[in-house]
């Protein structure tokens, strides 16, 4: 069985599948209007929904003839706390970095 956090990663290297995120965070859509923008069939979005659905990013429920679609963000609360452990690490300076490439390098 997959580690979620893996499943995470996996929906959030998708770049379509970070802009539906995106849209989700303003409000419940139903899966036609967050297929609207795309050039893909109903279908393809229909497999980017699944995905996200697996890794526990959204929730699909069906109202009526409609099935809408919902962000959860306690999928991605998980994965920015085990990103914020990355966050002791100090910044690099590449302007400092390049300058000591150019004095080393000449």
């Amino acid at each position: 069985m997959p580690d979620p956090l893996d499943l995470v990663f996996a929906a959030l290297a998708d770049p379509t599948r970070r802009a539906i995120l995106s849209m989700l965070l303003e409000d419940d859509m139903a899966v036609s209007d967050v297929a609207a923008p795309f050039q893909m069939s109903l279908a393809a979005i229909s497999k980017h929904l699944q995905v996200l659905a697996g890794a526990g990013l959204i929730t699909q429920e069906q109202r009526g003839r409609v099935r809408w679609c919902r962000l959860e963000p306690d999928a991605l609360r998980r994965a920015s706390v085990w990103m914020q452990g990355f966050g002791q690490f100090d910044p690099v300076d590449l302007d400092a970095f390049e300058r000591f490439l150019k004095s080393e390098l000449g």
